[in-house]
């Protein structure tokens, strides 16, 4: 039997083509008007409109809206589609097992099939969900992710250190092929601390001459931790120059300086859509690859677009996915705000804040909406934080909820007083806006919890409500 390999199953010259990389986005593409921006991506989103259509999920999702083939003409139409997320997906999954119906790759016959790269999301939110990509799908992925490093001063002499984890998640594997296919860097695939001890990875670090540092940055802190307990100090035994990860509300400063003065830029993405925006050079807001992804900030609750500098539930639309898994209309549930003004690099792309909080993650206090994954930027402000915590919901006999924020501090147990929890919980009720309690534990306390070490992203909010029946 003959079939397709890799890279016979799609067009890799179109593909950088349609995808730039280098100063051929920097310079070509990121400066070309707003509407040559928009007609480029509407020719990609007819494309994956026309895929969509002969997907069962999509069939029964936009039939269910009234929609049929030819009423979405164009991006112009999108706001006719409804939005979709994981529990449509999970649902997906549970009624065709194994792997859903909502990619498509039974098109073709054995003999045509492309390869179909399978991983599954991290369960974050709770049962892990089935990933597919094509070959071309899974290259666009790893471009953009190695786009937004040399967009962020990469250099092909860098040697890159990834914390990503690996198994059936995608993180450490896309990463080591953006790094491998699209960089010309030395790359460390070095993984969680579960896969790789965190003195292992110090010991790499400082052998391997390491210059960037990748991966989500709870655990890229903790390493520099590590690396002082071993007598090693991060600038001067360890020269790592840049730090390139999902950097969220984390305190910059802290960062850098806990890495002997190392740049950090910040870059987002999920699962399902690859790279979505990073930083520039600039620093100045998260610029949206708009090539290969059409993003809407939308309100969680009417799904209708944000005014101005409103949070809003991310909801992207993958223009490169025209093949094994079309992605439109997809709500990640993280929220970010549109960043006003103008680049000083002279981009034409459209800039968010970057991730404020998840929108499926927020408890409610007395009216007020808590994201726990926001609390990180606020925490920051005392310098007794030691950079982890946790929260607790929990909810009384008269339904009130409440919230417990469990919180790492440097010192000793000694200087863990009811001072400064008070300071913690006045710091928390001004800055959100509501009481919360503080519970003050040494570094390393909250680890269980948080499954700092094991897992890509920390647990930071346990729920312990009761669940509405079924």
């Amino acid at each position: 039997m003959s079939f397709p390999h890799y890279y016979e199953s799609f067009d890799y010259a179109q593909m950088l083509r349609d995808f730039p990389i280098g100063s051929s986005f920097t310079d070509d593409f990121a400066r070309l008007s707003t509407d040559e921006i928009r007609a480029r991506q509407d020719v990609l989103f007819r494309r994956c409109v026309a895929r969509a259509w002969e997907i069962p999920f999509y069939q029964r999702l936009w039939r269910a809206s009234g929609l049929e083939p030819g009423d979405v003409r164009g991006l112009d139409d999108i706001g006719r589609l409804p939005i979709f997320g994981k529990s449509e997906l999970m649902r997906s999954l549970a009624e065709h097992p194994p792997y859903g119906d909502y990619h498509g790759w039974d098109k073709w016959s054995l003999e045509q099939r492309p390869v179909t790269v399978i991983h599954t999301t991290s369960g974050t939110t709770g049962r892990p969900q089935v990933v597919l990509f094509s070959p071309k799908s899974r290259e666009v992925q790893a471009l953009l992710v190695a786009r937004i490093w040399r967009m962020q001063g990469l250099r092909p002499d860098d040697v890159i250190h990834s914390v990503y984890g690996h198994g059936m998640i995608n993180g450490g594997h896309f990463v080591r092929e953006a790094a491998l296919h699209y960089t010309n860097c030395l790359f460390l695939s070095a993984g969680t601390g579960k896969e790789t001890r965190s003195v292992t990875q110090i010991e790499l670090m400082r052998d391997m001459r390491v210059t960037v540092l990748v991966g989500f940055v709870d655990y890229i802190r903790q390493l520099a931790e590590t690396a002082r307990e071993m007598g090693l100090v991060p600038g001067r035994d360890l020269h790592v120059r840049a730090i390139l990860g999902h950097v969220g509300r984390e305190s910059r400063a802290a960062l850098s300086q806990a890495w002997g003065g190392a740049e950090v830029h910040d870059w987002y993405g999920v699962a399902d859509t690859g790279p979505i925006a990073g930083e520039g050079p600039d620093r100045d807001g998260m610029y949206v690859m708009e090539d290969a992804q059409y993003l809407e900030l939308v309100d969680e609750t009417t799904g209708q677009p944000v005014a101005g500098e409103q949070p809003g539930d991310m909801v992207v639309t993958s223009l490169y996915r025209d093949d094994v898994y079309p992605l439109i209309r997809f709500n990640t549930h993280d929220l970010s705000a549109w960043k006003p003004g103008t680049s000083a690099l002279g981009y034409n792309l459209r800039r968010t804040v970057g991730v404020l909080g998840r929108s499926d993650n927020m408890v409610k206090l007395r009216g007020i909406n808590v994201y726990p994954l926001a609390l990180s930027g606020i925490l920051n402000d005392l310098p007794a934080f030691a950079g982890e915590y946790v929260c607790r919901a929990t909810r009384d006999a008269t339904g009130r909820d409440d919230m417990t924020v469990l919180i790492e501090t440097r010192g000793t147990d000694d200087t863990r007083t009811p001072e400064l929890s008070r300071a913690f919980a006045e710091l928390l009720t001004r800055r959100v806006g509501v009481e919360m309690r503080v519970e003050l534990t040494g570094q390393g306390g909250t680890a269980q919890l948080t499954q700092l070490e094991s897992r890509q992203k920390p647990i930071r909010l346990i729920d312990e409500r009761p669940k509405p029946a079924s």
